[in-house]
């Protein structure tokens, strides 16, 4: 048997999400005497997350102003070239232009993973450059021939239970008893390119979300950014790392981010997601987890969801019921790290494998 042949990987990434994506991916990579180089955006915990994996990082900070965010590729391809020299990847793996256009810049192969309907500049520029772009297989876009379709999400590289298991001991980190009923409330702050003109929870829909829930069980709020002086005794203070463990055992999650809601809907918890992408902007992941799986209520309307909010925490039973449609959905998905390891490890003949069994299908 031919001895595989070592890859010097380049991971580009921009995001918590993104950092918790490729963990795993990256650990077995080295583990089994691969090379990998990670350039990071330092944006929340997204350095944090790598640094705790025992990862050294290249990081870079991004730019502030959410106008100006559009420049940003350029300190990306700057420093990615930065980061390449002397190392010369073999192949790089991003979730976006980014990763592609460095790849295109050093003629090298690039796999792209993305899940973001709501990207379309980004799309266009990133089908071109990218070698191959993996989505999950309910992406509500065709980004053409390059385009690959698997069964599973992003959030399942980290969340799948081969690799992820939950920590009672929350319950003494939140200050709980044991068993405790408790909602968290995550709140986004708009800030990415994509967000431009996009909106969540108002400062007074947060209020009414506390005031109403409070009554039914213990609240957290997890914002993204600032937060009113009258929530602030309400603020989930936490390692973001232990984040996962606090979605499991919520009995809900009241949201207006996209990543933080399918988490919660993968690890079982009932989840209501509300923002002005809803009905507006056709998000694969969401309409699957909705209208299969019966896992996330999509409002638009921040009263409804509200309303809504309301009425589920009361429903006694409903993590036993989310946990029978959470078993469904991890029995129709693949295991998208092990797929992740596999398609780096031997590509490009994995694409062509994949590829022929995907249009299969």
């Amino acid at each position: 048997m031919q001895e595989k042949k070592q890859i010097k990987a380049l991971f580009c990434i921009n995001t918590p999400a993104q950092a918790h994506t490729w963990r795993n991916v990256i650990e077995n990579l080295i583990r089994k005497g691969h090379k990998v180089r990670i350039l990071a955006r330092d944006y929340g915990s997204t350095a944090g997350i790598l640094t705790n994996s025992g990862f050294q990082a290249y990081t870079f900070r991004p730019i502030k102003k959410n106008y100006l965010r559009a420049f940003e590729i350029i300190p990306h391809l700057y420093n990615g070239l930065k980061v390449s020299k002397g190392f010369v990847p073999t192949i790089i793996v991003g979730f976006g232009v980014d990763a592609a256009l460095i790849a295109g810049l050093l003629r090298k192969p690039c796999i792209v993973f993305t899940d973001s309907e709501n990207a379309p500049v980004q799309h266009f520029l990133t089908k071109y450059f990218a070698s191959v772009i993996v989505t999950p297989r309910c992406f509500a876009e065709d980004l053409g021939k390059r385009h690959l379709r698997i069964d599973g999400y992003k959030e399942l590289a980290y969340l799948h239970p081969d690799y992820f298991e939950p920590d009672p001991s929350i319950f003494h980190e939140l200050k709980l008893s044991e068993n405790e009923r408790f909602i968290i409330l995550r709140f986004n702050v708009f800030d990415a390119v994509h967000d431009i003109g996009e909106y969540g929870f108002s400062a007074s829909d947060q209020s009414s979300l506390v005031r109403k829930l409070s009554k039914y069980a213990r609240v957290f709020i997890s914002p993204e950014g600032p937060l009113a002086t009258e929530l602030e005794e309400y603020r989930l203070s936490i390692p973001y790392e232990r984040i996962h463990h606090v979605l499991y055992y919520a009995q809900l999650l009241v949201t207006d981010t996209q990543t933080m809601a399918t988490e919660a809907a993968i690890l079982g918890t009932p989840t209501i997601r509300c923002n002005s992408f809803v009905d507006s902007v056709n998000v694969g992941n969401f309409i699957e987890l909705e209208q299969k799986y019966d896992l996330v209520y999509s409002i638009r309307n921040t009263e409804q969801a509200i309303n809504k909010a309301t009425e589920l925490i009361q429903q006694t039973d409903a993590k036993e019921q989310w946990a029978k449609k959470r078993k469904k959905l991890l029995s129709d998905k693949i295991d998208v790290t092990q797929f992740m390891i596999d398609f780096i490890e031997n590509y490009p003949d994995s694409y062509k494998e994949y590829k022929a069994r995907s249009n299969k299908l």
